[in-house]
């Protein structure tokens, strides 16, 4: 009952959720690219049709930037190890550019469904996956129902599930618990994260540690962000990186006037935003250089508005602030940052990266602070500490070591679901 209404919501909704598309295409024209596809029409023509005589055919859901690039090692590994075909589903348009950069131009890429039956049977029938794998907690009640009815085992992938998000779903017993309860498998990050998802219902979990752990940085990107730092001279690079909005004015209300021998650099979380930084900036008498026009050693602050670059800001960074902490929305990944040996401030919201964030701290690679104010005081006290700097880089990259590994026990699991899948 709680599914046929919660798809007779969604279809009343659709109308809608085109107008929205539309509406973010004006922004991000590639909300507007194939939009058939999100209601389960794709064409004919799209070469990608698993089946017992072929290689199996594993379709992989990355629903936007982030779980795009948490993906990227298990998606080579299943072609490369395994020998699977490859299908790439995505929701944001961002995310559809990072997958497009990360696996390239022939790669196998289209929208996700919405989550009504027709459209999930649609893309079902049309390519007929051996295995779905969904990237951290992407769940929808009539996929991950309608995959099980056809008999496509699906694995949630690096799955995370945050205190705040277990107790959202678990207002909604008759619909979360079945949809769990339906998943073949779950490879949770933590001990914490596994047993939020045993208690909303899902079976067969185990942890399997974070695919972001296992993401290397891009060398040349890092070396052109290093060589950027350097043409610098003297000033240091303040790194705020993933911001979020109403995070940007928190952050200046806290750094003032920039010291002179300080470069701020503010990398907006979301495409659509850049523009709106670049006026926020300017009011506040801080005209910015951006970085698609070239990286200005002269700038007084930089705009990065350049999507798939995030090395490049890490490789220029000397102290890395990470956004979405100082709103309540979770935090960003702030692997990326530890993996290129940068010393990371975070704010008081991290639970969506909890794990990280704990082990981060923990090893010194990571300073925690209460609020804005606090965070650009210890990252401007590390910026005059280069030994400081340089413990916790040694830190962060001893602490990415010592934690990879989780695409090769993601892997053995999916071999397992492929050998048991009808």
């Amino acid at each position: 009952m709680w599914r046929a209404l919660y798809t007779a919501a969604l279809r009343a909704a659709l109308p809608f959720l085109v107008l929205r598309l539309l509406w973010r295409g004006r922004t991000e024209p590639g909300y507007r690219r194939s939009i058939g596809e999100r209601l389960g029409r794709y064409p004919r023509s799209r070469e990608a049709v698993g089946g017992a005589a072929q290689k199996p055919l594993v379709w992989v859901h990355a629903v936007s930037v982030g779980e795009a690039r948490a993906s990227a090692p298990l998606v080579r590994a299943l072609a490369a190890e395994a020998g699977c075909e490859i299908l790439l589903s995505c929701t944001t348009a961002a995310g559809r550019t990072t997958l497009e950069a990360l696996h390239g131009a022939g790669a196998r890429l289209v929208w996700l469904p919405w989550d009504t039956p027709g459209a999930v049977r649609r893309f079902l029938a049309r390519f007929r996956p051996r295995l779905g794998v969904l990237v951290e907690t992407e769940l929808w009640p009539n996929l991950v129902a309608l995959c099980r009815e056809e008999g496509v085992p699906v694995l949630l992938a690096n799955a995370r599930l945050s205190e705040k998000s277990a107790r959202r779903y678990a207002r909604w017993p008759g619909l979360a618990r079945p949809t769990f309860a339906a998943l073949a498998a779950v490879c949770a990050q933590s001990e914490a994260d596994a047993a939020r998802l045993r208690a909303l219902g899902a079976h067969a979990v185990e942890v399997s540690g974070n695919l972001k752990f296992d993401v290397a940085p891009d060398a040349a990107r890092l070396a052109e962000g290093a060589a950027f730092r350097a043409s610098l001279g003297d000033r240091r690079v303040l790194l705020f990186a993933s911001t979020r909005e109403g995070e940007e004015e928190m952050l200046l209300d806290a750094l003032g006037a920039p010291p002179a021998d300080v470069l701020p650099v503010f990398v907006p979380r979301h495409p659509a935003r850049f523009d709106e930084v670049e006026r926020l900036l300017a009011a506040r008498g801080l005209a910015p250089a951006r970085r698609s026009r070239g990286a200005d050693a002269r700038a007084r602050v930089l705009l990065g508005d350049t999507l798939g670059e995030m090395d490049f800001y890490y490789g220029a960074a000397e102290v890395a602030v990470i956004g979405g902490s100082f709103a309540p929305l979770g935090g960003q990944n702030l692997i990326e940052a530890l993996a290129a040996g940068v010393p990371v401030v975070a704010g008081p919201h991290m639970y969506n990266f909890a794990e990280a964030t704990r082990l981060a701290l923990e090893a010194g690679a990571a300073l925690g602070a209460p609020d804005a104010t606090a965070a650009l005081r210890a990252a401007l006290a590390l910026l005059d500490d280069p030994a400081r700097r340089q413990a916790m880089r040694q830190a962060a990259l001893a602490l990415c070591a010592a934690h990879r590994g989780a695409t090769a026990r993601h892997l053995a699991r999916c071999r397992a679901l492929l050998g048991g899948a009808g």
